[in-house]
């Protein structure tokens, strides 16, 4: 894929157009619907949701903030045709964490449309032709299926086991060199 960039918005967090996806900057009517999608079932079984309004709002408020500090986020990602707000998917690196995540979160009734692999992997080309990071990496839970997929579609491999906020997690990783072998 070639990145598309279209125009920042007024923080100037930069939107990417993907065939089916608009990756934007947050708003804060996104927090309903995004508690909405989190709090389907199943969708806290492997990455801590917020349960609240207020909860949904703080981690909006994140996103936003991460943006600001580090140039690089999460996207609000939203579907093309209908402006429906699907979920996030783009970039994490809070302090302490062990490196630079693309990460991605799909509403559940939108899971197996390839949304999930589309979306990383603009984050993923960001993160190396934008952004200039040489080393990628991606966290999850062992039993995390869809996303372990996922990851295996956007170039990810298993690196290693770590604990991080007192539960073990398995590290995916991609560096620059293999990911542009892949590109071709």
């Amino acid at each position: 894929m070639t990145l598309t960039l279209g125009q920042p918005d007024a923080r100037g967090v930069p939107t990417v157009l993907t065939p089916r996806l608009v990756l934007r900057g947050w708003r804060a009517d996104d927090v309903p619907v995004y508690l909405e999608i989190v709090a389907a079932d199943g969708m806290a079984d492997h990455t801590p949701q917020p349960s609240t309004e207020a909860g949904a709002w703080s981690q909006t408020a994140f996103q936003i903030g991460h943006w600001a500090l580090r140039g690089y986020g999460m996207w609000a990602v939203e579907d093309r045709a209908s402006g429906q707000l699907l979920g996030r998917a783009g970039l994490y690196e809070a302090l302490g964490w062990p490196g630079c995540e693309v990460a991605w979160t799909i509403r559940r009734d939108r899971w197996g449309q390839g949304l999930a692999t589309e979306a990383g992997a603009a984050a993923v080309e960001f993160a190396f032709d934008v952004v200039g990071k040489d080393d990628l990496i991606s966290i999850m839970t062992a039993g995390n299926v869809g996303s372990i997929r996922v990851a295996g579609k956007l170039g990810l491999r298993r690196d290693r086991s770590e604990v991080l906020q007192g539960a073990e997690y398995d590290i995916y990783a991609i560096d620059r060199k293999t990911w542009e072998a892949a590109r071709g």
